[in-house]
């Protein structure tokens, strides 16, 4: 027969494995690539009504119910917990981001008379993160925040615009990446590379 004592450790190792579960989810940041350049050599004004209806653009294509962390400049920083989108629908949401970023890109160079030299990546990462609040701003926090984020830095992709999924997503998502990602390859330089990821050109 378990104690009282017995039960009370056995619930508390069930409840913080579910929280353990709980903290599992994506992490996706479609990033506005050639943004620095373009900042400096934008009046700032033009940039910044650029800039914003660019990142309103992104923000607005979320067709799968991703939460926003913060918009960091020339990025939005999504992320989900539960009821996570498969490979392909996540696709589905890069693919509708960068024809929404696109169109806008399109209508602002036509109003403005002007060309505008932006191009969107975007990555996507799963792992284990938390949150953290100070006063009305709520963070994300952990090691797959960080990893997420030196993905941007990555020298692997040749050229925008192009989504990198992180090994970690696409073993999550199939029991033999290089096969399972084949179908996905729409252009001669997708491919999986393992321990890194999957290369998707748009």
């Amino acid at each position: 027969m378990f104690s009282g004592h017995h039960y009370f450790i056995i619930i508390n190792l069930m409840m913080k494995e579910q929280s353990i579960q709980d903290k599992k989810g994506i992490l996706m940041i479609p990033d506005i690539s050639g943004f620095t350049d373009f900042v400096i050599n934008s009046d700032i004004s033009v940039g910044k009504y650029i800039t914003e209806n660019l990142i309103k653009s992104i923000i607005n294509s979320n067709i799968f119910g991703f939460e926003i962390s913060e918009i960091e400049g020339d990025a939005v920083l999504f992320y989900k917990y539960r009821n996570l989108p498969t490979f392909q629908e996540t696709l589905i949401q890069i693919e509708q981001t960068y024809s929404e970023f696109q169109k806008e890109l399109r209508r602002l160079s036509k109003k403005l008379a002007l060309e505008i030299p932006l191009s969107l990546k975007t990555i996507v990462h799963y792992g284990e993160f938390t949150k953290y609040r100070i006063g009305k701003f709520e963070k994300l926090y952990g090691a797959t925040v960080v990893e997420a984020h030196k993905m941007l830095k990555n020298r692997i992709a040749q050229y925008p615009p192009y989504a990198l999924f992180s090994d970690t997503f696409v073993r999550a998502n199939f029991d033999q990446p290089e096969r399972s990602t084949v179908q996905y390859d729409a252009c001669e330089d997708c491919k999986y590379l393992p321990e890194i990821g999957y290369i998707h050109y748009l």
